[in-house]
């Protein structure tokens, strides 16, 4: 099963080998989405784990132990394109590479797998043809 979540780090982990201890243990399969780390601060991860339902909840306990805050990201992207003029705005702010616009036919495309829900498409599109909701 595939899951994305939102992690939060605080600075007290900022030294322990979180991820590297989530693989070895329960072998997961961690796909890094985005990540905001510096050092001597709190951090955050989106990140897609796959693993066996099981291995996901003992996962989800292991982080929480530490002090590590999940949130299973459960947000969907939804784009009106019928009423999308192409102007190419919304792609050049999807730095993911989500939504993309070229030839031959010039047409906004959404690759739904590589958005990361940062939202900057959100405020890039001047028609607000995006919108994100809740499954």
């Amino acid at each position: 099963m595939k899951r994305k979540y939102m992690l939060s780090f605080p600075e007290c982990t900022g030294s322990q080998p979180v991820i590297h201890d989530l693989i070895k243990r329960f072998d997961i399969c961690i796909n890094i989405i985005k990540a905001e780390i510096a050092p001597g601060m709190d951090a955050s991860m989106l990140a897609e784990f796959t693993a066996p339902e099981e291995d996901m909840a003992r996962t989800v306990e292991f982080l929480g132990n530490l002090g590590v805050g999940t949130a299973l990201v459960t947000d969907k992207i939804i784009f009106r394109e019928e009423r999308c003029i192409a102007c190419g705005n919304c792609a050049l702010a999807c730095f993911p590479k989500a939504l993309t616009i070229g030839p031959p036919d010039w047409k906004l495309s959404l690759r739904k797998e590589n958005c990361i829900l940062c939202k900057l498409c959100l405020t890039a599109c001047p028609q607000k043809l995006f919108t994100i909701t809740t499954d």
